[in-house]
């Protein structure tokens, strides 16, 4: 099976850290985050990636590669004008079916961290469907586009009443998407939605009660960091220790230290400083002297004094996820 991670979004709710790097290269307890949409995949025996890219795409090369250190072979499709849920899709199709053997694959989107069972989705798949949505259930699903489950899995309504929200994971055949239109295209409103509305079959995935989050604002973005540092669980996480201390950190005596924290490779803890609980300070980072630092993320090779919490902190500056401002 074939897979494509969608990520040529321009990540603007998330402001100034989406200007800096493309949402699915955000770090999250220093591995970015595509790194454990291909580590989910790779670990089910799904190698053949295919990425789109728009906001600075040389990131994503730079960062992955042709993905044989990850055990994948990815290959990178460009869109110059950003084409939409179902319209990426669709310009992907010569990668994502080469042969024309019309294969199932799956699409994910690539600002996820999710600890889905995906051999439990593939052994689901109806050939009657054209697509099955991984969906969740949630208090809030109005909030996010609500999905109606009835008997058997059946998806019986979208984007009015329902409990459960879509997670942005599906598994479709290419025929059923060289059913949309051209150009920009919307998977739900231009397809999922109309197809259903004309007797379609779309059947729906629950993926249970396991740990997702999908980053688009700062607030989750920091969340997500600090869930993995309590030990959210992952079946397949991209590292061996995504908390703890680096053994080339320079920590002085006189810090202390919260945990659960990470502190990267290189990175210099001064003199008093107070990291944690709740921290992550990136790979060759500077904590200046008598900083205090807590429920915050520090990214690399930056440097941080004064009192941080709630906050991500960036070499441009400090960006306020909760609460009130920080000061930095």
């Amino acid at each position: 099976m074939r897979a494509m991670l969608l990520c040529a979004g321009l990540s603007t709710r998330l402001g100034p850290l989406g200007l800096a790097i493309p949402k699915p290269l955000l770090p999250v307890c220093e591995v970015p985050i595509i790194r454990y949409g291909v580590a989910l995949l790779t670990a089910h025996g799904i190698r053949d990636i295919v990425i789109n890219l728009h906001h600075r795409g040389e990131l994503f090369r730079e960062e992955l590669g042709d993905g044989s250190a990850l055990g994948a072979r990815i290959q990178f499709v460009e869109e110059p004008v950003i084409l939409g849920t179902g319209g990426g899709l669709k310009n992907a199709l010569g990668l994502l079916d080469p042969d024309g053997s019309d294969e199932p694959f799956l699409s994910m989107n690539g600002k996820l961290i999710f600890d889905l069972d995906v051999a439990a989705l593939l052994a689901s798949i109806d050939p009657a469907a054209v697509g099955t949505m991984v969906v969740r259930r949630v208090p809030d699903a109005r909030a996010w586009g609500a999905i109606q489950v009835g008997d058997g899995g059946r998806v019986t309504d979208m984007l009015g009443d329902g409990a459960h929200m879509f997670c942005g994971v599906h598994v479709l055949r290419p025929s059923t998407v060289r059913r949309l239109p051209d150009g920009e295209a919307c998977m739900i409103r231009q397809g999922y939605l109309p197809w259903l509305r004309a007797g379609e079959r779309i059947n729906a995935f629950d993926a249970g009660d396991v740990y997702f989050q999908e980053h688009s604002i700062p607030a989750r973005y920091l969340e997500s960091n600090l869930d993995l540092l309590a030990g959210a669980r992952l079946r397949h996480p991209p590292a061996a220790a995504l908390a703890g201390v680096d053994d080339s950190a320079h920590v002085h005596p006189t810090a202390r230290l919260h945990h659960p924290l990470r502190i990267g490779p290189a990175a210099h803890i001064g003199e008093g400083a107070e990291v944690g609980p709740g921290a992550v300070v990136g790979a060759h980072a500077i904590v200046e002297p008598g900083t205090v630092i807590e429920r915050a993320v520090v990214w690399p090779r930056t440097r941080v004094t004064g009192t941080v919490r709630d906050a991500i902190v960036t070499s441009q500056g400090l960006v306020p996820a909760r609460g009130p401002q920080a000061q930095a």
